[in-house]
């Protein structure tokens, strides 16, 4: 079974338009995990638009004493100390999550939007990944379904990639679909035969989960945006359970 990771950026995001900490992320991580989500992603940025340094260090707290549930802090590797921020490095040195997922983005993308090109970030990367195997951390890239961007995160030392799912999601019920998923399909299946394990994320729903989680040895999503509009019009357990359900 493909394993489910509830993001919980946007409730972090809900949070921050108001003072105090109403909603409470870790109330939330608490009830997605009480209802069937098997991992909890955050992905922190320096401009603290959503979850916040403190968020990841309380969630840590939460996750990691608990038996086969699995903590995910995803970002920049190259995102520098800024304010409250101490860099993304260093906070997840301090957290030591399960996985680090490692991430292109930067703070004038409104979201993640392409995977790593590994021709000229992979060298410095490479130590990166290094330090935080020391740190007994599994290590996955984002990754687009690109054959030989795939072959260099083997080379570079990721354990997982993490297939970035944006365009699949965006062309749903389109003809360039097929297409797409055949792309995802084929760089699952090389990653899986370089000895990588395949995570997947981004736009993931409803209405398009199921196809995508055909993908053999498909082995975790991370989901957010549309699990947090979900759980608004049938509340997050139920929304957790219709998930899990596709997943099966």
């Amino acid at each position: 079974m493909t394993a489910l990771s509830i993001n919980l950026n946007k409730v972090a995001l809900i949070r921050n338009s108001r003072e105090g900490n109403y909603p409470d992320v870790v109330e939330f991580a608490q009830l997605c995990i009480d209802h069937g989500a098997n991992g909890i992603t955050v992905h922190p940025r320096p401009d603290q638009r959503h979850i916040r340094p403190d968020d990841v260090r309380r969630l840590a707290s939460l996750v990691k004493p608990l038996a086969n549930i699995e903590f995910n802090v995803e970002g920049n590797p190259f995102a520098p100390a800024v304010g409250s921020y101490p860099g993304f490095i260093e906070l997840v040195a301090e957290t030591l999550p399960d996985q680090c997922t490692l991430v292109p983005d930067g703070d004038d993308q409104l979201t993640s939007d392409h995977g790593f090109d590994l021709t000229s970030s992979g060298q410095p990367l490479t130590p990166i990944i290094e330090q935080l195997h020391a740190l007994g951390m599994r290590v996955s890239l984002f990754m687009d379904p690109d054959l030989k961007q795939i072959e260099l995160a083997k080379k570079v030392g990721a354990d997982r990639i993490e297939l970035y799912t944006g365009p699949y999601a965006a062309a749903w019920g389109t003809g360039q679909l097929e297409t797409l998923f055949q792309q995802h399909l084929a760089a699952a299946e090389l990653a899986t035969s370089l000895g990588m394990g395949v995570n997947a994320g981004h736009d993931l729903n409803l209405q398009n989960l199921a196809k995508f989680a055909s993908i053999p040895d498909l082995l975790e999503v991370s989901i957010g945006h549309a699990f947090t509009v979900d759980s608004l019009t049938m509340g997050m357990p139920q929304a957790v359970h219709h998930y899990n359900a596709l997943l099966g």
